[in-house]
């Protein structure tokens, strides 16, 4: 078995980029995944797709998951707003409407059932539990109760053949240190996306809640986002 192989799942957003060039430097054959689930900044398959060929993934796949048919969230659901905030300290605490009921649940259910067909060891997701919008299913408890999970629900882990890991190199992290973990990496995040309700033009709104954390970690990097020039 190939431990080398991981599967990465590849949002386009400055995060999944980071955690992907992370496996890169670990010496991973990568294989990118990502969901278009009928979220509303779709803009960031766009981005996925610049990202994985950049680091030239071994394959790239794009799987439709139609969320949209349960709703339940801004990002889901255009009839909820988006939140905008002026500042980050604005944000609210608890969870917010743009949290997508279970998506990461799903997202590394499908990363789990492509990593035991590619015999790949490694899952890579770009997670974060410290400059992030509360969502629930970015916490460790959550990663590792999965990452348990999955070697019960599958057949080479109940066979114990399979030692899966489930890499979250970015879940203690702040923006700025993820940014410049990056920079270090020499990651172009000029090929990323963030922002959760994009203009027409594709362009960020500057205030949701993920285009204010972007703009806190490059702000306190001190070096401009070169998605604003």
């Amino acid at each position: 078995m190939d431990k080398k192989k991981a599967v990465v799942l590849v949002s386009g957003g400055l995060d999944s980029t980071t955690c992907l060039a992370l496996a890169q430097k670990q010496g991973f054959e990568l294989y990118a995944l990502t969901l278009f689930y009928g979220q509303r900044h779709k803009v960031e398959l766009k981005a996925a797709r610049k990202v994985s060929k950049a680091y030239g993934v071994r394959r790239h796949l794009e799987l439709e998951v139609p969320l949209t048919a349960f709703g339940g969230s801004a990002l889901t659901d255009k009839k909820i707003k988006v939140p905008k905030q002026s500042t980050v300290q604005a944000i609210g605490k608890g969870i917010p409407s743009t949290y997508v009921p279970a998506r990461n649940t799903v997202f590394l259910s499908l990363a789990l059932a492509w990593a035991e067909v590619l015999e790949a060891e490694h899952i890579f997701i770009g997670v974060n539990a410290l400059d992030y919008s509360g969502y629930p299913d970015c916490r460790p408890e959550f990663i590792q109760a999965f990452e348990r999970l999955a070697k019960l629900a599958t057949k080479k882990g109940v066979e114990g053949k399979w030692k899966l890991k489930i890499h979250t190199p970015l879940i203690r992290m702040s923006k700025a240190q993820i940014i410049k973990t990056g920079l270090k990496l020499k990651v172009n995040y000029g090929l990323t996306h963030s922002c959760y309700d994009p203009k027409l033009n594709g362009g960020s709104c500057g205030r949701c809640d993920s285009c204010l954390l972007r703009s806190k970690g490059f702000q306190e990097t001190g070096i401009a986002d070169p998605l604003r020039g």
